[in-house]
């Protein structure tokens, strides 16, 4: 059992190696989607830095805690679309019949299908994390707490969206919902849960969770909360769970298009 995580492990890497490699064929473009990704992110700091000129928080949350609210909700973006990007497009994967590429192989379909591609731009995104955490005060338990949730945020970005992309399995053109929850994932990372409430508020920590993913880990880097973490945890590893089985369940009902396409 070891050796096989151990093997696939390396599989994996070597995937990710080899797309790496692709994309800095032309290192030009590589570096200047990274460096305009975190130019493009700084806007936004911008923006909350002239609203917080006019009043001293927003939704309960000082400047320093939408620092660390943007900078987990970048850090997990890159690291699920730097690493995992082809989660993302597991629905195009399952309806146009681009599995058989990996059915073929011996190691673990899932994990070979979303680590094939990578995205520069993303390592914009988690880059700027790191230079945000800078900037809100950086502590070496700050800095391990942080990398934690980048982690497992990012884990759980992932596990969203293979659990999405497998509606392809059981529904047609099912494409968009898989779009549509993607979004949700970032459009409301970026804003303090203080200024939703009621029903949207409880969705943003059961079916769009991303209080799991942004909220919580902000409000553990500013007061420390075991039972919260561990909960992250928790919560990390059911869903990773949750999303093979559904994957590998709707795999049973997938339909080869007799594709020929060489994966290496």
């Amino acid at each position: 059992m070891l050796t096989e995580v151990k093997n696939q492990i390396k599989v994996m890497l070597l995937s990710l190696k080899y797309a790496i490699m692709r994309e800095m064929l032309n290192k030009v473009t590589f570096f200047s989607n990274i460096i305009f990704m975190i130019l493009n992110n700084a806007f936004f700091i911008i923006q909350w830095l002239i609203l917080y000129s006019l009043r001293e928080n927003v939704g309960g949350y000082t400047f320093n805690q939408v620092l660390m609210l943007w900078g987990i909700a970048s850090g997990t973006f890159g690291f699920a679309n730097f690493f995992f990007k082809k989660a993302y497009y597991l629905s195009d994967t399952i309806t146009n019949g681009k599995l058989d590429a990996y059915l073929v192989q011996p190691k673990n379909v899932l994990i070979s299908c979303i680590t094939s591609d990578v995205s520069p731009s993303a390592l914009g995104d988690l880059t700027y994390g790191y230079i945000v955490l800078f900037l809100s005060g950086i502590t070496i338990s700050k800095f391990v707490l942080y990398t934690f949730f980048v982690i497992s945020g990012g884990i759980i970005m992932v596990d969203i969206a293979i659990i999405l992309g497998s509606l392809s399995f059981y529904i047609s053109k099912s494409d968009m919902i898989a779009e549509t929850g993607n979004n949700f994932m970032i459009y409301f990372a970026t804003y303090p849960d203080g200024i939703f409430k009621g029903f949207v508020k409880m969705i943003l920590f059961t079916i769009i969770p991303i209080g799991i993913t942004t909220y919580i880990p902000v409000w553990i880097l500013t007061k420390f909360n075991f039972f919260y973490f561990i909960g992250i945890i928790i919560f990390t590893i059911c869903i990773t769970i949750l999303a093979f089985v559904v994957f590998y369940k709707g795999l049973k009902r997938y339909s080869s298009s007799n594709l020929i396409v060489a994966k290496i």
